[in-house]
This record gives structure tokens, sequence and C-alpha cells, in this order.
């Protein structure tokens, strides 16, 4: 497994998350102008707060687990990180926020 242990992660945080997607239809993916938007903001802030952090020798990677592709010093896998963390999140959120709103509709009709 090795070098793509950490793509192989990502992409198994997508592949759990997908679901919440496509079975609970929570519509992240079709507002994607305000998905950019949102994860834009999270990737600028940390892959800054990353650069410095490794250029002042704060932390490294373990290059065993990595593609070896890096960009401005950086991981690939990193840059991807900061894309896919907040986007399960983001779908975790709205899958949360659309059960309780769904069951929240069910108790107001019961009253």
């Amino acid at each position: 497994m090795g070098e793509v242990e950490y793509l192989l992660l990502l992409g198994a945080c997508l592949l759990v998350t997908l679901p919440l997607e496509l079975v609970l239809g929570v519509g992240v993916y079709r507002q994607a102008r305000r998905l950019l938007a949102s994860l834009s903001c999270v990737a600028a802030f940390f892959v800054t707060w990353d650069l410095v952090g490794a250029r002042l020798g704060h932390w490294d990677y373990n290059r065993a687990h990595l593609s070896g592709v890096r960009l401005l010093g950086l991981p690939l896998e990193e840059y991807l990180f900061f894309v896919v963390v907040p986007l399960c999140a983001i779908l975790g959120y709205e899958a949360v926020r659309a059960r309780l709103g769904a069951s929240a509709r069910r108790g107001h009709r019961r009253g």
C-alpha cells in the first residue's frame, strides 16, 4: 500500500460520505458555487498554515505514505486533505440538519 496510503484514506472518506448525498439527498454537490466558496476559504487558510509550519521545520511528512508529488513543498495529499475533510464535514452536517429538520417537521404535524 505504502505510497498511496494517504490517497486511499482520503478516497475512503469520500466513499463513506457519498451515501449522504445520494441516499439522503442533502444537495451539497448541487450547490457547487457555495461549496467551492466554503472549501476554498478553509483550504487557503490551512494550506498557508501548513506551508509556513513546514518551512519553519515544525513538522514534516512521512514520505513512505505519500505519492511523491509535491507542490510548493507540500505533498499533493496535504492539499487534498484540506478539500476532502471539510467536504465530508459539510456533508455530515447537512445530513444531520436534513434528518433533524425532517423529524422536527413530522413532530410538528402531530402536535
